[in-house]
This record gives structure tokens, C-alpha cells and sequence, in this order.
């Protein structure tokens, strides 16, 4: 079901469901889910990442009951945008890692645990993606608990480093965080719902050896004062015009992760 079009969120988990915010693009794939976390028969209700500043969507999120707290992933505008807005129109305190996007609300800190909407998130930090990305852990969230990712793990695809803020040593230790989580349903602001953070968190990390190994290979071939933009064209040959640049912001990343290991 299209939840931008109904007006009805889609559920995700037995504790969240989702409103599909309708900003499609090549970065944000079908647009920004922007979950509603509660627990049967509680009165209120958490919203992560708000998205755009769309009113017909912030006015969605607001209108599924009061809202207690709006929680951020990072910064980028996809999940940040409306925030203020949804504020506005409920009142709730708005709580990310960056305190340029919070409103009326603290700055969300790594370990701490949120009990809202009678549920309880655990905030989790794992920068990569941007260095104030975080996670929200919900360890009651069915069998083995769920993980809303943000970008850090996508429904589809992988996630772009926004390099220089987004690091891929920083990245990699989040993945091994992630992975400590075992079985946990992944909840991504992009794409669909995924089965298994550990699965999922494996694959990511054998696909960032490989673009290495792709990328030393390129350096060899080209040289080791190749350009970003030369190794983008022998790495990512084929990839769309759309996302060049997220390309070469990955290239960016692993050029600055390799040449910072011990013997480079």
C-alpha cells in the first residue's frame, strides 16, 4: 500500500509503521520512510525522520495521534527538513545528534535509552554515513528486536559516504556495532524492511572489500597520484550521471581509508 497516496502508514514491525514521504530521487529511492513508533495501547507516539517539508506528509505524521518526541537520524535534509514544521504543528521536541537539529529538545547521546510512546529506543552512534548518523535499537520490537538505520543501512542498494564528514573506518566500526545485534529487523529510512541487521551488515562489509580490492587495483594500474575523478571513471564505470557524485565521494572515502593504514 502507498502510503502517500491513502494516508495510511504502512507497518514495518509489530511496534512501528511507516509514511512514505513522496521525495523520490536517486539517493533517496522510493522516498524518506519516516516511521511512527508506539506500543499497543499507549496514547502516544514517536516519529523518526520527519523528511521533507512537505505539509501534506508532516501533516500525516502529526494527525496519527499526539506526539510525544521526534527523534532524528542525521543531518541530511531528506530526514531533517520538516522537523521544524512537525514541531510546529505538535508541539513535541525534536532530539538528533546534532544540535543544529534539535528543537526544543537535547542533543540524543550514544548509549542512552528513550522511554516514550511506552516503548523503549536505545540510541546507538554510528557515524560513517555523516558523523552524527545514529541508530534507534528497539530490543521489544517482536522475537529479536528491530533497528531503524537511517542511512547507515538501506532497504536497497548501500550507503554513500559524504565524505569528508563521513568517514569508512568510522563506517566499518559501525558495522561491527550493528552486527553485535544479531537477528534485529531493520528498519531503513530508504527501501523496504530487511529480516536480518547481522545478514544484512555482512554483506555490506564484503561489498566495501571489494570496492577496495577494486580500488587498489586501480591504483596500481594508474598510478598512486591518481585523481578521485580517474579512479571513479576505472571503479564506477557504469554507474548513472545521477549519483557520479556520490561516487566519487565513496572514491573519496577509500582513497582517504587506504592511505591512512599502517605501511601506506
Amino acid at each position: 500500500m502507498n502510503s502517500t497516496s491513502s494516508g495510511i502508514p504502512v507497518a514495518a514491525s509489530p511496534l512501528t509503521a511507516f509514511f512514505l514521504a513522496p521525495n523520490p530521487g536517486p539517493m533517496s529511492l522510493d522516498g524518506t520512510n519516516s516511521y511512527v513508533i508506539s506500543a499497543p495501547g499507549a496514547s502516544t507516539s514517536v516519529v523518526v525522520d520527519p523528511g521533507p517539508a512537505d505539509e501534506g506528509h508532516l501533516r500525516r505524521l502529526a494527525d496519527v495521534g499526539p506526539v510525544e518526541l521526534i527523534l532524528v537520524t542525521h543531518r541530511h535534509a531528506d530526514h531533517t527538513a520538516g522537523s521544524q514544521r512537525l514541531h510546529e504543528l505538535t508541539g513535541a521536541p525534536v532530539r538528533a545528534a546534532d544540535p543544529r537539529h534539535c528543537h526544543r529538545g537535547e542533543t540524543l547521546q550514544d548509549g542512552e535509552t528513550i522511554h516514550a510512546a511506552g516503548v523503549s529506543i536505545r540510541v546507538l552512534a554510528t557515524p560513517g554515513h555523516t558523523s552524527d548518523c545514529v541508530c534507534f535499537h528497539l530490543p521489544d520490537d517482536g522475537p529479536h528486536g528491530s533497528i531503524l538505520t537511517g542511512d547507515t543501512i538501506l532497504g536497497r542498494g548501500t550507503t554513500m559516504l559524504d565524505y569528508p564528514d563521513g568517514r569508512l573506518g568510522d563506517y566499518l566500526e559501525s558495522l561491527d556495532r550493528l552486527e553485535a545485534l544479531g537477528q534485529a529487523t531493520v528498519l531503513p529510512a530508504h527501501g523496504p524492511v530487511l529480516p536480518s541487521l547481522e545478514a544484512i551488515t555482512r554483506a555490506y562489509r564484503e561489498h566495501r572489500q571489494e570496492r577496495l580490492a577494486q580500488i587498489r587495483a586501480a591504483l596500481v594500474r594508474l598510478g598512486g597520484d591518481a585523481t578521485v575523478a580517474d579512479v571513479a571513471d576505472a571503479v564506477y564505470a557504469d554507474v548513472d550521471p545521477s549519483v557520479r557524485r556520490a561516487a566519487e565521494m565513496s572514491v573519496a572515502a577509500q582513497l582517504d581509508y587506504l592511505r591512512g593504514l599502517p605501511g601506506a
